[in-house]
């Protein structure tokens, strides 16, 4: 056991100072004067390796109708040796579209300001979109990561997001997720190094008095994450009121 915490410390702890892999997914919604509480918790259990956990909680607040802004910690480590706190992110999404298009689509960017290593800050920018097919709502969503000054060569990773679900009731929807990372963008790296992991999602609102609400969302995603095999899920709770 010790022996496999050292290896989770020594192949992945350090990949976090230069980026976390993509877990929650980047809607492009309207939700002026909207405030909102974040808890989040993903993990991730590589094939024969202790997990690797991440809880996070932030503050958001929709300051119009096109912009939506959140500041939130992030914490890092496993269920043995416990949890430090890995970065502080500063998330703002822009909307461009707003129904003038088939497709909604918004400018997401995430400033991190690392906590664990002094060449970790970076800057993630790109596309959010978002479509409606009947009850069907599908998003698409490809990033930019940039890592921001230290000492290493400066490269520009690419990473997408997809999902498709159905919203069977207000308090229920289900759908298939995937997130993926495939290197630098203009010079992909080879498949067996790449990150690519999908799954089953299930989340909701649930309304209360006095324009309250709590929102849910869960994934299991299979698949490859910092290039090992292994297992994700992720659990986003939202406490959102005016």
């Amino acid at each position: 056991m010790v022996r496999a915490r050292l290896l989770a410390s020594a192949f992945l702890l350090p990949a976090l100072a230069f980026a976390e892999p993509g877990y929650y997914l980047v809607p492009v919604y309207s939700n002026p004067g909207e405030r909102s509480i974040d808890i989040r918790y993903w993990t991730f259990k590589p094939n024969g390796m202790p997990a690797i956990i991440w809880p996070e909680a932030g503050l958001g607040y929709g300051v119009n109708s096109r912009w939506y802004t959140e500041l939130y910690a992030s914490w890092v480590g496993t269920w043995d040796d416990g949890t430090r706190l890995g970065s502080i992110d500063w998330q703002n999404d822009v909307l461009l579209t707003q129904g003038e298009w088939p497709f909604d689509l918004a400018i997401h960017t995430t400033l991190q300001k690392s906590q664990v290593h002094a060449d970790g800050d970076l800057l993630e920018i790109g596309p959010a979109l978002q479509t409606d097919v009947g009850r069907t709502q599908l998003n698409g969503n490809v990033f930019f990561e940039r890592d921001l000054g230290g000492q290493r060569v400066l490269r520009t990773r690419l990473q997408y997001q997809w999902q498709a679900k159905y919203r069977w009731r207000p308090g229920v929807h289900l759908g298939l997720r995937g997130f993926g990372e495939v290197g630098v963008w203009d010079d992909w790296s080879p498949a067996e190094k790449q990150s690519h992991r999908a799954g089953p999602m299930i989340g909701g609102t649930w309304y209360l008095p006095r324009d309250q609400a709590l929102e849910y969302d869960t994934a299991v995603l299979k698949g490859s994450t910092f290039a090992r095999q292994g297992t994700m899920f992720t659990l986003h709770m939202r406490y959102v009121f005016r």
